[in-house]
């Protein structure tokens, strides 16, 4: 398949800048992935479509203020650093703009050296690793120096912090939100137990996966790049009991649904494990692990939209995107959202 086949037109207006102020105001696309049937509903309105007895899957990663800006130590030359992925302690694969400044043994240093990063290796693509430097609570010194890695068409200021991570964020490590959780609330979820159906928490560390477009015509020859995930015994005990029940396994986000699908095609049932995963996802895939699916609107020619057209076909969900677009929907990370049944 063709890589342009995902893409789709999309006004710039559309692209959502901001969070709304109420999580769940968002609008909601109701998609029949069998007959293409369309309903227009807010976000709050999922508790109609969500049955007693569904077992629902949210990615409790928490992201970090990954997103450093400072200089190199020698010549105060201007370099940001995207902190993606923990290889031991304090040592990080970073991707470094620009990226032609760093060389081996490099030093940058941030908040006036409160905060140090030095080169131990070059890779392709920007990429690098970086050892950090600084005395104190790694973790307390990125929150005071570290922003909010916001992905590159989002130009407006994030205000508050914690709009940018899902309510039940718990577990430390991604370059990203896993923006399909963002419309929850507690409030919601807490209605969402009273009806009788499950929540449980995996966990998905997103990295540089969510950044890089698909660069090759042929999607088949895309690489993806590996993200550290992780089940718990008690999580897998409980959806492998839904499966032989028949009961509804329904994944918020494509981060979820590379979870529950790489244990799948790893074990061939929920196991309590932990690795990383690069499993990509496009149509001519059979999915074993989940029946529903809530996500957002995603990027033309991205990976995500390709999941989600393995999940319908790729003409329902153009032809959903089209109607999102004719119905002026909020686009991407702050934008609306979708549940595909």
């Amino acid at each position: 398949m063709k890589t342009d086949d995902f893409d789709y037109e999309l006004p710039e207006k559309l692209i959502a800048q901001t969070p709304l102020e109420k999580r769940d105001a968002s609008r909601l696309l109701v998609l029949d992935r069998k007959t293409g049937e369309i309903e227009h509903k807010h976000f709050d309105d999922i508790l109609d479509y969500l049955q007693a007895g569904d077992i629902l899957v949210v990615n409790n990663t928490k992201v970090l203020p990954a997103r450093l800006l400072g200089a190199k130590e020698e010549t105060k030359a201007h370099i940001e650093l995207l902190m993606l992925k923990e290889i031991e302690k304090d040592t990080w694969e970073c991707l470094s703009k620009p990226a032609k400044r760093i060389q081996v043994g490099t030093i940058l240093t941030f908040g006036d050296g409160r905060l140090k990063a030095k080169c131990i290796e070059k890779k392709e693509e920007g990429m690098g690793i970086f050892t950090f430097l600084y005395e104190g609570i790694f973790l307390e010194v990125l929150d005071a120096l570290g922003e909010m890695p916001l992905p590159p068409y989002i130009h407006e200021k994030l205000k508050d912090k914690n709009r940018y991570q899902t309510v039940y964020a718990k577990e430390v490590g991604s370059a990203a939100a896993p923006t399909a959780g963002l419309h929850f609330t507690d409030e919601l979820l807490k209605r969402i137990k009273e009806k009788g159906i499950e929540i449980v928490e995996i966990t998905l560390h997103v990295g540089l996966g969510t950044f890089r477009p698909v660069q090759v015509e042929q999607l088949e020859n895309h690489k993806m790049h590996s993200e550290f995930y992780s089940m718990s015994e008690d999580v897998a005990l409980k959806l492998n009991q839904a499966k032989k029940k028949g009961r509804r396994i329904i994944s918020v986000g494509t981060t979820s649904t590379r979870t529950l699908e790489t244990v799948m095609n790893t074990y061939g049932t929920f196991k309590a494990c932990s690795g990383w995963t690069d499993i990509f996802i496009y149509p001519g895939y059979k999915f074993k692990g989940i029946d529903a699916l809530i996500t957002n609107f995603h990027l033309p020619k991205s990976t995500l939209v390709m999941l989600v057209s393995a999940f319908a076909t790729r003409e329902i969900i153009l032809k959903a995107y089209k109607e999102a677009v004719k119905e002026e929907y909020r686009f991407f990370s702050f934008g609306d959202s979708m549940f595909v049944r």
